[in-house]
């Protein structure tokens, strides 16, 4: 408890998954929460709940793929807070859009425009408010950007765009006292992979999440509050010396070439996800 005593981090989008389970861990390690996401409803459900446990939550509706969105949010923080301890860029979406050629571009504008854009602009108009006390920024990569998805090569992009972009980041901002790093989720349990493929319920959801246990050399998916603790690692002083890096958190799957044994040994490598 406290490793965040006295700091203020902004998390975006924190309605949901991995952004609410962060929102609730860096709460209860002592942060004022700047919560801010698109989601309203949602949002508000993540702020009375950390409030109900004794935390210090705030919301704010912000579009991160807007320029005078995230200006107006950033005016607001120096206004309110005049300085800010760590971001996490985390607001992304996701979606299949098929082959290069089939593609359609809007989508693609879409998932660059949230994902990295939202990070850049984010990282731009808040930075400003690190560069007196310097800070942590965590910006939310993934294992799609490490290698490549089936009909999702806009998502690649904009991932694989990110985890990049914190290394210039860290370079730029190192002798400012500001660290900059990114995590890469695995395939998280949260309310973006129900959209995806389903949920529990669904039979399509069932059969991928029953494909990625068998795929995973944990044998499950990961769960949002095991982001969010990678996050807090990252945002606090437990990792000062630490900048221009990636933390995997996806339960092992980046660490093999191909399946190999698991396709031979289908039946004995499936007993371990049972």
């Amino acid at each position: 408890m406290g490793r965040l005593s006295n700091k203020t981090a902004v998390i975006t989008g924190a309605a949901t998954g991995i952004g609410q389970a962060t929102a609730e861990v860096f709460a209860n390690e002592g942060a004022a929460v700047i919560c801010a996401d698109i989601k309203t409803e949602e949002l508000q459900s993540t702020i009375e709940k950390i409030k109900n446990s004794g935390g210090q939550a705030e919301a704010f509706h912000v579009d991160v793929s807007s320029e005078a969105s995230v200006t107006e949010f950033a005016n607001e923080m120096k206004e309110k807070y005049g300085t800010i301890d760590v971001l996490f860029n985390n607001a992304g979406v996701d979606e299949q859009g098929g082959k290069v050629h089939e593609y359609p571009v809007e989508l693609f504008d879409r998932i660059m425009a949230v994902d990295l854009r939202g990070t850049f602009l984010c990282s731009k108009y808040l930075i400003p408010l690190m560069l007196e006390n310097g800070g942590s920024i965590i910006n939310n990569g993934s294992m799609s950007g490490h290698a490549a998805d089936l009909d999702r090569s806009g998502y690649n992009a904009a991932k694989g765009g990110i985890i990049n972009f914190t290394k210039g980041m860290a370079i730029d901002y190192a002798r400012d006292g500001i660290r900059v790093n990114s995590l890469s989720p695995g395939t998280i349990e949260t309310p973006l992979i129900d959209e995806l493929v389903g949920s529990k319920q669904e039979k399509m959801g069932k059969e991928f999440r029953e494909a990625n246990k068998w795929i995973t050399p944990m044998g499950r998916l990961g769960q949002p509050k095991e982001m969010a603790t990678v996050a807090l690692f990252l945002a606090s002083d437990d990792s000062s010396y630490v900048t221009g890096e990636d933390i995997k958190a996806d339960g092992g799957i980046m660490a093999y070439t191909w399946p190999g044994k698991m396709l031979i040994e289908e039946d004995e490598w499936k007993k371990g996800t049972e």
